[in-house]
Protein backbone atom coordinates (compact mmCIF):
# COMPACT_ATOMS: atom_id res chain seq x y z
CA UNK A 1 0.00 0.00 0.00
CA UNK A 2 1.82 3.43 -0.88
CA UNK A 3 0.53 6.03 1.59
CA UNK A 4 0.86 9.82 -0.11
CA UNK A 5 2.07 12.84 2.38
CA UNK A 6 -0.10 15.53 1.57
CA UNK A 7 0.83 19.40 2.56
CA UNK A 8 -1.42 22.12 3.21
CA UNK A 9 -1.76 25.65 3.39
CA UNK A 10 -4.23 28.31 4.43
CA UNK A 11 -6.74 26.99 2.42
CA UNK A 12 -5.92 23.93 0.41
CA UNK A 13 -4.79 20.64 0.97
CA UNK A 14 -2.32 19.44 -1.61
CA UNK A 15 -0.05 16.79 -3.34
CA UNK A 16 1.87 18.35 -6.36
CA UNK A 17 5.35 17.08 -7.67
CA UNK A 18 6.84 17.89 -10.73
CA UNK A 19 9.45 16.65 -12.87
CA UNK A 20 11.11 19.74 -14.26
CA UNK A 21 13.83 20.33 -17.07
CA UNK A 22 15.44 23.23 -19.00
CA UNK A 23 18.76 23.88 -20.27
CA UNK A 24 21.45 26.60 -20.81
CA UNK A 25 20.60 28.65 -24.33
CA UNK A 26 21.53 26.74 -27.64
CA UNK A 27 22.14 23.71 -24.88
CA UNK A 28 25.82 25.08 -24.23
CA UNK A 29 27.88 22.61 -21.62
CA UNK A 30 28.27 25.74 -19.82
CA UNK A 31 26.82 24.55 -16.43
CA UNK A 32 30.80 23.20 -15.07
CA UNK A 33 33.60 24.35 -13.35
CA UNK A 34 31.70 25.57 -10.45
CA UNK A 35 28.83 26.81 -11.90
CA UNK A 36 26.85 23.49 -11.26
CA UNK A 37 27.57 23.68 -7.54
CA UNK A 38 26.31 27.18 -7.06
CA UNK A 39 23.21 26.55 -9.26
CA UNK A 40 22.29 24.14 -6.91
CA UNK A 41 22.33 26.37 -4.01
CA UNK A 42 20.66 29.11 -5.72
CA UNK A 43 18.03 26.92 -6.69
CA UNK A 44 17.93 25.49 -2.90
CA UNK A 45 17.46 29.07 -1.83
CA UNK A 46 15.17 30.09 -3.80
CA UNK A 47 12.78 26.31 -3.05
CA UNK A 48 13.01 27.38 0.57
CA UNK A 49 12.20 30.96 0.00
CA UNK A 50 8.94 29.82 -1.56
CA UNK A 51 8.81 26.94 0.66
CA UNK A 52 8.67 24.16 -2.05
CA UNK A 53 10.14 20.92 -1.32
CA UNK A 54 13.22 19.66 -3.44
CA UNK A 55 13.10 16.26 -3.42
CA UNK A 56 15.69 15.38 -6.04
CA UNK A 57 18.38 17.66 -8.13
CA UNK A 58 20.49 16.97 -10.83
CA UNK A 59 22.94 19.25 -12.63
CA UNK A 60 23.95 18.23 -16.11
CA UNK A 61 26.74 20.39 -18.38
CA UNK A 62 23.94 21.27 -20.65
CA UNK A 63 20.76 20.76 -18.78
CA UNK A 64 19.02 20.80 -14.96
CA UNK A 65 16.28 18.15 -13.54
CA UNK A 66 14.55 18.96 -10.69
CA UNK A 67 11.82 16.97 -8.63
CA UNK A 68 10.23 19.50 -6.84
CA UNK A 69 6.40 20.06 -4.83
CA UNK A 70 4.98 23.47 -5.14
CA UNK A 71 1.85 24.57 -3.66
CA UNK A 72 -0.62 25.02 -6.35
CA UNK A 73 -1.59 28.08 -5.64
CA UNK A 74 1.90 29.79 -6.10
CA UNK A 75 2.12 27.70 -9.46
CA UNK A 76 5.09 25.40 -11.23
CA UNK A 77 5.49 28.47 -13.81
CA UNK A 78 6.04 31.04 -11.08
CA UNK A 79 8.58 28.43 -9.49
CA UNK A 80 10.11 27.99 -12.53
CA UNK A 81 10.55 31.63 -13.81
CA UNK A 82 12.16 32.85 -10.11
CA UNK A 83 14.47 29.79 -9.98
CA UNK A 84 15.58 30.64 -13.91
CA UNK A 85 15.76 34.31 -13.50
CA UNK A 86 17.56 34.75 -10.62
CA UNK A 87 20.47 31.83 -11.58
CA UNK A 88 20.77 33.62 -14.38
CA UNK A 89 21.29 37.23 -13.04
CA UNK A 90 23.82 35.77 -9.82
CA UNK A 91 25.55 33.08 -12.32
CA UNK A 92 26.99 35.83 -15.30
CA UNK A 93 27.43 38.18 -12.55
CA UNK A 94 29.38 35.70 -10.72
CA UNK A 95 31.08 33.87 -13.95
CA UNK A 96 31.67 36.49 -16.31
CA UNK A 97 32.17 34.17 -19.13
CA UNK A 98 28.79 32.99 -19.48
CA UNK A 99 28.12 36.76 -21.02
CA UNK A 100 30.48 35.95 -23.65
CA UNK A 101 29.41 32.46 -24.63
CA UNK A 102 25.67 33.03 -24.01
CA UNK A 103 23.62 36.32 -24.98
CA UNK A 104 21.21 34.73 -22.07
CA UNK A 105 21.65 31.84 -19.99
CA UNK A 106 18.52 29.98 -20.16
CA UNK A 107 16.35 28.96 -23.10
CA UNK A 108 12.96 30.59 -22.71
CA UNK A 109 11.37 26.89 -22.36
CA UNK A 110 11.09 24.13 -20.28
CA UNK A 111 9.82 20.81 -19.88
CA UNK A 112 6.81 20.13 -16.95
CA UNK A 113 5.39 16.94 -15.98
CA UNK A 114 2.89 15.90 -13.16
CA UNK A 115 4.31 12.98 -11.02
CA UNK A 116 0.71 12.13 -9.93
CA UNK A 117 0.60 8.64 -11.48
CA UNK A 118 4.69 7.22 -11.72
CA UNK A 119 5.81 6.14 -8.18
CA UNK A 120 8.02 8.95 -6.78
CA UNK A 121 11.10 6.68 -6.23
CA UNK A 122 11.00 5.47 -9.79
CA UNK A 123 11.33 9.59 -10.87
CA UNK A 124 14.12 10.09 -8.11
CA UNK A 125 15.88 7.08 -9.54
CA UNK A 126 16.08 8.65 -13.26
CA UNK A 127 16.70 11.81 -11.80
CA UNK A 128 19.55 10.37 -9.92
CA UNK A 129 20.89 7.98 -12.86
CA UNK A 130 21.45 11.24 -14.72
CA UNK A 131 24.92 11.20 -14.31
CA UNK A 132 25.71 7.53 -15.01
CA UNK A 133 23.76 7.85 -18.55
Amino acid sequence: MVFVRYKSNRNVVYSCKYHVVWCPKYRRRVLVNGVDERLKDIIREVCAEIHADLIEMEVMPDHVHLLVEVDPQYGIHRAVRLIKGRSSRLLRGEYPWLKSRLPTLWTNSYFVSTVGGTPLKTVKQYIENQKHV
